[in-house]
């Protein structure tokens, strides 16, 4: 005997229009497929199972130290980034605490390895400050040629490196070619082509060798005429590389304020910020110079075509500060740069805060002196790679994988600095 099943209508299956709602939404006329009409206890969104985290890195030497970066990829869109640091800590604000004041200062060096230069400086203008030590103009117009030379050196690897990373192999040699040139004059002025312990409290360990004005004008010459129009020429201004990087990255202004972005990386955003001009120190009120910011030229203001721009073309400024240094040093008299160096420095009980206009960008040193103590309480550094470093999530979201290497790179940060 068969059993006969009676048909079941659409109120006893749940619903009475899902058939036709379903129906309808294959023909694009309902959304009751994203949304629908009964609680099953899942989203279609839910369902989007084809992200994947992919690591990239951790890696080194492309960026300055090892980093590692989580991307969320949904095919080649990358939803979501995270940075993980920290693979290159070395302690050093508390390594601070355990040497007296000068032990500090080839620490310094070791941060931003690549432009150490402005380290030991921003250290020694906190501790002059602390022990109301006034250098004398001499000993400034040299620490001036040799920061503004270390910020050239500092942006041809940037840019250089920048643009490998891009594709363009030629210019980064030309660029490195130009670098070894100025870490020739480093060695030759205090022995050191990377970390030199060059700027101490009260004035710089060696005097400008004889000779090396001359040699220094004579970088500049080939700089200015050959190196620098070869950059602008065959790379910032290569159309491959302006569509590469013209329309990516982007750092609207209020952003980068409210992250605390500085030097390139807010200049870039087109902000005219920078405390050579806005506060000035050693000496750098008497100069003339231009503060370089980005134009949305080729895209909008704040891409990574224009934080890479403003770098290039910082170092024709930087050019033209040395010229002005050399300058007023060929009209002074030679002095002794260890002049106002304490035989001990120990500053009175006080805390200060100081700032520097650093090749990579803004640098600050918190200092905390107790009278009794040779050595400082406490050294706490504000990094500002550490904190491009901090809106690197949100820059990154929506990107394409590739175009996450040119991020990496419009930023230009060091982990040595980031790790400190």
């Amino acid at each position: 005997m068969s059993t006969v099943i009676p048909p079941v209508d659409d109120k006893e299956r749940g619903g009475d229009s899902l058939g036709a709602e379903r129906q309808g939404g294959a023909r694009g006329g309902s959304s009751s497929l994203v949304t629908p009409p009964h609680d099953y206890g899942w989203r279609l969104e839910d369902l989007d199972n084809d992200e994947m985290i992919l690591n990239m890195g951790p890696q080194h030497p492309s960026t300055h130290g090892v980093l590692r970066i989580e991307l969320r990829t949904d095919g080649e869109v990358v939803r979501a980034a995270r940075p993980h640091i920290g693979y290159l800590h070395r302690c050093f604000e508390k390594h601070a605490e355990n040497v007296d004041y000068p032990g500090v200062i080839p620490y310094t060096d070791r941060m931003d390895y690549v432009a150490a230069m402005g380290n030991s400086l921003g250290y020694a203008l906190a501790v002059e400050q602390l022990m109301k030590i006034e250098v004398s103009p001499y000993v400034q117009a040299i620490r001036v040629t040799v920061c503004e030379l270390q910020r050239i050196a500092s942006h041809c690897l940037a840019v250089g490196a920048y643009g490998m990373d891009i594709g363009a192999f030629t210019p980064f040699l030309h660029l490195l070619r130009d670098r070894e040139k100025i870490l020739d004059l480093f060695e030759w002025t205090c022995g050191a082509r990377l970390l030199y312990n060059y700027n101490w409290v009260g004035g710089v360990s060696h005097d400008l060798p004889e000779g090396f004005i001359r040699a220094a004008r004579q970088f500049l010459r080939d700089f200015e005429s050959v190196t620098f129009p070869e950059m602008m020429d065959l790379l910032i201004s290569n159309k491959i590389f302006i569509k590469r990087t013209a329309e990516i990255g982007v750092c609207p202004p209020a952003l980068a304020v409210s992250y605390d972005l500085t030097g390139p990386n807010l200049r870039g955003s087109g902000m005219p910020r920078d405390l050579r001009k806005d506060a000035p120190y050693m000496g750098y009120d008497k100069y003339e110079f231009d503060v370089k910011v980005g134009k949305g030229e080729f895209g909008p203001v704040g891409s990574c075509f224009d934080r890479n721009w403003v770098r290039a073309a910082e170092m024709a400024e930087s050019a033209k500060l040395v010229h002005q240094a050399l300058d007023a040093l060929e009209k002074m008299e030679k002095a002794d740069v260890h002049e106002k160096v304490p035989k001990r420095v120990k500053p009175p009980k006080g805390e200060v805060y100081s700032r520097s206009e650093a090749p990579r960008i803004q640098l600050g040193y918190f200092i905390v002196a107790y009278a009794s103590g040779i050595n400082p309480y406490r050294v706490k550094v504000k990094s500002p790679c550490f904190t491009a470093m901090s809106v690197f999530h949100i820059l990154a979201r929506g990107m394409y994988i590739a175009d996450i290497i040119a991020l990496i790179g419009s930023l230009d940060v060091v982990l040595g600095e980031i790790d400190r």
